[in-house]
């Protein structure tokens, strides 16, 4: 008497359902003829490369779909597979219309283990996982570039504060209020869900908040002056915003109005249809020469902050008597 599972043991070996298992985990066959340089696929391979099925196809007619970043390493990597012992696997990207794909293609390599000049492989879509590690690498760069500015601003704000004390006393009791306003535009810009109604902040808070760690008498009083009309700023424009403060600030901190104690800086604000421009002054600081070479990490960053989420523009003007920076936000952003 048999019983039901060794009834369906023969059923896992079929061949037909094994290809139903490799269709189940988005795996595409192809096969290659080392001399004609002739390429077979099955049907998920010819929709993963954007080929019309069933079309006769070489490496030649899939390299005009991978990326020309790509496509040379592509082509040399496929050419040693005769000399590879063993199993081999490439990564690289192709493109399909409008959209951008990742592909690992995976193989056999080594002359002995064809099968009459043929070689056997897979290709797999590792878009997503692509996408991940681009999403890592992007986050552990920025976690590495806020620290370092974290410790610059630190050091700044211990000049600053030896500077306008005359104890170690004084020192450590203001040098712990700057700390605690950090402290403070963390808790404004990262709102605590449940402790408000609707998740925003007023513009003139923010930019105070923000900018008081940096002034010696505080921002409505010292020599950094916000003036900016009463709107709300929604939470995830609430966080860019406190990006690129953070980011000018800094650098003002470093090399502008802010590194020197007869600086100032002042920010103003005006509304209007088409956008909502904030203007960033810096005068009595050092003399500005505008920057030369590549960008750092830090520009590429407002700028991509300024014109993705928020659907605007950053202008430098690089006067001598200190820089003016404008920026645009869309008002829809705005309260995003």
């Amino acid at each position: 008497m048999t019983s039901n599972a060794d009834n369906l043991k023969p059923l896992l070996w079929e061949p037909k359902n094994l290809v139903r298992a490799i269709e189940a985990a988005g795996v595409a066959l192809w096969s290659w003829n080392v001399d004609s340089d002739a390429l077979a696929m099955d049907d998920h391979a010819y929709d993963l490369w954007g080929i019309p099925r069933g079309s006769e196809v070489n490496f030649e007619d899939l390299s005009a779909h991978i990326h020309p970043a790509d496509r040379d390493r592509v082509r040399a990597a496929f050419t040693a597979t005769r000399a590879i012992l063993g199993a081999y696997e490439i990564d690289f990207r192709i493109i399909t219309g409008d959209e951008l794909k990742w592909i690992s293609a995976r193989g056999q390599g080594d002359d002995a283990g064809m099968v009459q000049r043929l070689m056997f492989g897979i290709f797999i879509d590792v878009t997503g996982r692509k996408q991940a590690e681009e999403g890592r690498e992007l986050l552990a760069g920025e976690m590495s570039h806020r620290v370092k500015n974290l410790l610059a601003i630190a050091s700044g704000l211990t000049a600053i504060t030896s500077r306008s004390t005359s104890t170690t006393t004084d020192m450590a009791r203001e040098l712990t209020l700057r700390l605690t306003a950090l402290g403070r535009a963390h808790d404004l810009v990262r709102p605590v869900p449940g402790q408000t109604m609707a998740a925003s902040a007023l513009l003139g808070d923010l930019l105070t908040v923000l900018l008081a760690p940096y002034d010696d008498l505080g921002a409505f009083s010292g020599r950094i002056r916000v003036s900016v009309p009463r709107m709300s700023v929604g939470e995830s424009t609430t966080t860019i915003l406190a990006l690129i403060v953070h980011e000018l600030a800094t650098n003002s901190l470093k090399y502008g109005a802010l590194s020197v104690d007869m600086g100032s800086l002042d920010i103003s604000c005006s509304a209007h249809d088409a956008a909502v421009t904030i203007v960033w002054t810096e005068t009595g600081g050092p003399k500005v020469t505008p920057p030369t070479g590549a960008r750092g990490y830090g520009s590429k960053l407002v700028e991509r902050s300024v014109t993705g989420h928020l659907r605007g523009s950053i202008d430098y003007n690089w006067a001598k008597d200190g820089v003016v920076i404008t920026l645009k936000v869309n008002p829809d952003r705005l309260t995003a």
